[in-house]
């Protein structure tokens, strides 16, 4: 497969709302777009799931975002058939829709307690891969707003949102250098460790004040 270039995108796509030299956002349902969208290197996400108890606020019963709205696509089933149409995937949450994706051996676990006592948040979380043969393990810890490494200095923009240090491993795992697709981008972490790899990064939101945070993240240049 050939290195799929920013220009090409946008050429079958139309016009971003915002890119870089190494970066194009969309705000979009992905739905719309992915149809439209040339094969990619690797497709790299971590999608609404639709699962009933999740740390944090809740109203009748109703998963809340950071600012207290309802997270969009979060109210039922996910369906990732719309994806699998890439050759390469790594979905985050995908222990919660399996039954739905081929059978794979090579998940990815995140221990997000790293030694630390358990509490009410998840011990760790899950990724399905297409092309991973066997599993493998990153540990860091991150709960709430504990964090170790590099993690202390990101901000909490979305409530979802997954160390930009996760990311990257996870792109490493890949090994390619070709473009990289977030189709549910939230605050932009995959578009940063992305990025800080040399590798080209194609995020779509449906939510645009997300689209505006992961913009200014690309245009500071930083974790915050």
């Amino acid at each position: 497969m050939g290195v799929v270039t920013l220009d090409a995108i946008i050429a079958a796509v139309g016009e971003p709302y915002f890119r870089d030299d190494s970066v194009v956002i969309y705000h979009a349902d992905c739905r719309d777009i992915l149809p439209k969208m040339p094969q990619v290197d690797l497709v790299l996400t971590d999608p609404p799931y639709g699962i009933g108890y999740r740390h944090g606020a809740r109203r009748n019963g109703v998963k809340l975002g950071m600012d207290g709205e309802s997270i969009v696509g979060d109210a039922k089933p996910f369906d990732p058939s719309h994806l699998l149409g890439q050759q390469r995937l790594i979905l985050w949450g995908a222990n919660h829709y399996a039954d739905r994706l081929p059978a794979a051996r090579g998940w990815l676990v995140w221990d997000k307690r790293d030694g630390v006592l358990p509490d009410d948040q998840s011990d760790c979380e899950f990724a399905w891969t297409s092309f991973l043969t066997t599993a493998r393990l990153w540990s860091r810890l991150w709960r709430g707003n504990v964090r170790t490494g590099r993690e202390q200095a990101e901000a909490r923009l979305h409530v979802n949102q997954k160390p930009v240090a996760l990311m990257a491993w996870c792109l490493r795992l890949d090994g390619g250098m070709g473009a990289v697709l977030d189709p549910y981008m939230g605050a932009g972490s995959t578009l940063l460790a992305a990025r800080e790899l040399g590798r080209y990064a194609i995020g779509i939101e449906i939510e645009e004040e997300y689209c505006e945070i992961a913009a200014k993240r690309m245009a500071q240049g930083v974790l915050l």
